[in-house]
């Protein structure tokens, strides 16, 4: 799933979006409220575009997550992935 805002975008892998688990740890960590548990059952990962440009970088949604599977982009900067 990925989402797109002015200029921040979340890419984040399908198998996440199904784990419930990790979808309730992203929406714990993230200061700026990116991410929501969608209506289940089973829950699952949502982006909530409204606040994606919010995004201060922090990385705390890519330690939470397995290595690559979730991307943030950089759109003011030729779509550069935060590593």
């Amino acid at each position: 799933m990925r989402k797109d805002g002015v200029f921040i975008a979340v890419d984040v892998d399908d198998a996440v979006v199904a784990d419930s688990a990790l979808a309730a740890k992203l929406v714990e960590v993230c200061p700026v409220d990116i991410y929501a548990l969608a209506q289940g059952p089973p829950a699952t990962l949502d982006i909530v575009e409204a606040n994606l440009d919010e995004c201060v970088l922090c990385r705390l949604c890519l330690d939470a997550a397995p290595p690559g599977t979730i991307k943030v982009l950089k759109l003011y900067d030729s779509e550069s992935v935060l590593v």
